[in-house]
């Protein structure tokens, strides 16, 4: 009996060893509000007012598994599975027509003193650096105008192999490379980026690039649409679709947090097929952002400044300067300016307001919220919301 009671103890004692040398955490976000949006398109082709309950305006509506398992000699092993779903309805988050379950992240991999190497359905580090912009303040609010486009919202690499450094003294770098899977032609589907930031007391900055080739039938990056699909340009698989080179900074001089960036995102297989003033190709067109153009450079800048610990004011302005395909010679542009307040009623959920306000000039205005107005013109969208994080 004695015997027995001390095994059963003994092998307690190595289960609870062995499951302190190892972690997994669920966490999630729930992010929704009331969005009131001017001239937005209508079925008829006309515009009118719309009000709608959307998800994830600030971030992405989502349920994560993430977990380490320590496997001695300071390695360790790595995951995390990320689901997004749209709770204004419970469904999952479409990614270009499909309800990929963990379409947000999916990756496995190793950590230690020498970074991290992460392989599967990925973002870059494009994504990570958007701390230091206005996606930090207003997500998805952004996107439209220019952060769909160079990729500074987060979109996701598959069958991809990422590597990042340790932290030296405040720098980070960071490799990815999509693997396009094509027999016989390495470069289809081809993607890969670099980038670096440094993060040390009050100032942030950051420099990235990333590059990627249409595939055939499907390319790693996912904002790019199928090989298959470019018949009627002159772009075949393994041609560069997309280029994209961003650089920023961030200050936080007292209650105020500063900053500004340029990106400059070209798609040198945007063709002329449709009038290069509408901005904007017909579905099934080659197209990153729903922009037909050649070259964006987009220019911002932002506050986001605490009254108090919980009450933040916020402010910023997005000029996306676009050169559309007919040889260069038609140029339009996207201006948008949004004011916003974000009230924190704890760590984990705060509450908030944005007024947003897109102008067009030349080129399709595409809609702060997505609701294309189809013409030149402006429109103005308002969101009052609340997001929780667990």
């Amino acid at each position: 009996m004695k015997k027995s009671l001390i095994a059963l103890a003994v092998l307690g004692a190595i289960a609870g060893a062995a499951q302190a040398q190892s972690s997994v955490t669920i966490y999630g976000i729930v992010d929704t509000g009331i969005v009131y949006t001017s001239k937005a398109l209508t079925s008829t082709g006309g515009t009118g007012s719309k009000f709608s309950i959307n998800s994830g305006i600030i971030q992405g509506s989502r349920l994560g598994f993430k977990g380490v398992e320590d496997l001695g000699g300071g390695l360790k092993a790595l995951f995390q599975l990320e689901a997004g779903f749209n709770n204004d309805t419970g469904g999952l988050q479409g990614d270009k027509g499909t309800t990929t379950l963990f379409r947000r992240k999916s990756v496995v991999g190793l950590g230690g003193n020498f970074g991290s190497v992460l392989l599967g359905r990925q973002t870059d580090i494009l994504d990570d650096v958007s701390q230091w912009t206005s996606v930090q303040d207003f997500g998805g609010v952004t996107g439209s105008v220019g952060h769909n486009l160079d990729r500074l919202e987060g979109t996701r690499t598959n069958n991809s192999i990422r590597y990042n450094t340790p932290d030296v003294s405040g720098f980070t770098g960071s490799l990815i490379y999509g693997f396009g899977e094509t027999a016989g032609q390495t470069s289809a589907g081809q993607s890969f980026g670099a980038g670096a930031q440094y993060a040390n007391g009050p100032l942030g900055l950051f420099a990235a690039y990333y590059q990627s080739k249409l595939g055939s039938p499907t390319a790693s990056d996912t904002s790019l649409i199928n090989g298959s699909q470019v018949a009627n340009f002159s772009g075949k698989s393994g041609d560069t679709a997309l280029k994209t080179f961003s650089i920023g900074a961030s200050y936080q001089a007292g209650p105020a947090r500063l900053y500004g960036n340029w990106s400059r995102t070209k798609q040198p297989l945007a063709t002329s097929s449709n009038s290069a003033t509408t901005g904007i190709l017909q579905p099934g067109s080659f197209t990153v952002g729903s922009f037909n153009n050649t070259k964006a450079d987009i220019f911002e800048l932002g506050v986001n400044y605490a009254v108090t610990a919980p009450l933040h004011l916020l402010a910023s302005v997005q000029y996306n300067k676009l050169t559309f395909a007919d040889a260069g010679a038609d140029k339009g542009k996207l201006t948008q300016f949004n004011l916003g307040t974000d009230y924190f009623l704890s760590k984990r959920t705060d509450l908030y307001a944005f007024v947003s306000n897109l102008r067009a000039k030349d080129a399709v205005n595409p809609g702060v919220y997505g609701d294309s107005l189809g013409d030149t013109g402006n429109q103005t969208a308002v969101a009052v919301g609340i997001r929780h994080k667990f």
